[in-house]
């Protein structure tokens, strides 16, 4: 039998499948391949603002805020820049502060949520990208950063890591240790009006084999390696009230920084007994990882951590039994409301979407809103939380 060359054979699959998603990519996005969100009708508008869709009709009769665009039959929608425009203008008239907008303040930190596991299957990202989006929709300033060298939270929003940073744009850029470039020479704007991103590819990969390269040459004192990611988000902070961090599924040296700069931790679990036992594990490992840390200077004091139940099926007898036992064990470290599996979602990302984007005429009209419910469930907690931490 004639031998292969792996690597040759495994490079000659990437190339055609690189080659492939990106014929996949302008056909979804055609004709410069750019993706767009889609435009939201008046009563998804008018839930978003927490006013009535006759008030927005009203405003709109009025020659007041943007301009709709009109369908048939009068039916009007936004596209997100209406909708941060029209929060502007509630929030000139509104009587109470942040009703509208309802980011930081004087005095409020910048709130920095690492969203972590290591098990493959727990909607890691999925959970951070709804998040991303649902915040920036509800008028919070938002960087989402894809700490994942899988980029897969790049890819939701459009950017193809081999095709799109040949040339680099990674956050391994800005926490280098030889001529880092400022965080602000990578953020990239989204399509969503109030979502700017930090993508990754494979470059963050170097991270985990220069630090411990530089932690052995090293003589002379300098910045421990844990606070890189921190010192680049200072240099933004005044721009965002919420930096949301998708970190890649290990405990390295970019996991350990994340959560160094991480002002609050959410951890997904999918509620199955295998993935109990390997959290087990990764909470073991987290601990004296980060006592580490906290040894050499690290700041560990956080809001709050929460554990999001994913993908979870209500009917499922044994999944039941998890979630209450997580709900015993933990109390209210676990989000009150779960993640239900659902094919919206699933769907939704074949086309590499979001609920948040996906037009909801595609699905039956119960399982769309039993999944979207689900999520804005899940993500309202944790904007309460993240008001909570502000003192609100």
């Amino acid at each position: 039998m004639q031998q292969i060359r792996i690597d040759e054979l495994v490079a000659e699959h990437a190339r055609a499948l690189s080659e492939r998603l990106a014929l996949h990519r302008e056909q979804l996005f055609p004709p410069d391949a750019q993706k767009q969100m889609r435009r939201f009708t008046s009563g998804e508008v008018a839930r978003l603002l927490g006013v009535t869709d006759a008030y927005l009709r009203k405003l709109h009769l009025g020659g007041e805020g943007p301009e709709p665009e009109t369908g048939a039959g009068g039916r009007r929608s936004y596209s997100t820049e209406d909708i941060a425009a029209l929060r502007r203008l509630l929030e000139a008239r509104a009587k109470t502060p942040g009703q509208y907008i309802p980011g930081r303040r004087a005095g409020d930190h910048l709130q920095v949520v690492t969203v972590i596991n290591f098990k493959g299957g727990s909607a890691k990202t999925t959970t951070a990208a709804h998040l991303a989006q649902k915040c920036a929709l509800d008028g919070y300033r938002v960087l989402a950063i894809d700490l994942d060298p899988q980029a897969s939270l790049s890819a939701l929003h459009g950017v193809q890591p081999e095709l799109d940073l040949a040339d680099g744009g990674t956050l391994y850029d800005a926490i280098r240790y030889d001529e880092p470039v400022p965080l602000s020479d990578i953020i990239r704007p989204t399509y969503i009006t109030g979502l700017d991103i930090v993508p990754g590819n494979l470059d963050l990969m170097e991270y985990e084999h220069d630090t411990p390269r530089v932690l052995a040459q090293r003589t002379a004192p300098d910045a421990p390696f844990f606070t890189r990611i921190g010192e680049a988000l200072a240099a933004v902070e005044d721009r965002y009230d919420l930096v949301i961090i998708d970190c890649p599924p290990q405990l390295g040296f970019l996991t350990m920084s994340a959560l160094s700069a991480a002002t609050a931790v959410l951890v997904t679990i999918h509620p199955q007994m295998l993935d109990m036992m390997s959290m087990c594990q990764f909470l073991l490992m987290t601990s004296e990882l980060l006592g580490v840390v906290a040894q050499a200077g690290g700041d560990m004091s956080y809001d709050w951590l929460r554990y999001v139940v994913t993908r979870y099926e209500p009917g499922d007898g044994p999944q039941s039994q998890m979630v209450g036992f997580m709900r015993a064990l933990f109390g209210d470290h676990v989000l009150a409301n779960e993640v239900l599996k659902s094919t919206a979602i699933s769907d939704a990302g074949i086309t590499k979407q979001t609920l948040y984007e996906v037009e909801k005429s595609n699905f039956t009209r119960s399982t769309y809103e039993r999944a979207i419910e689900s999520l804005d469930a899940v993500n309202g907690e944790i904007e309460a939380l993240v008001q909570q931490a502000w003192g609100r």
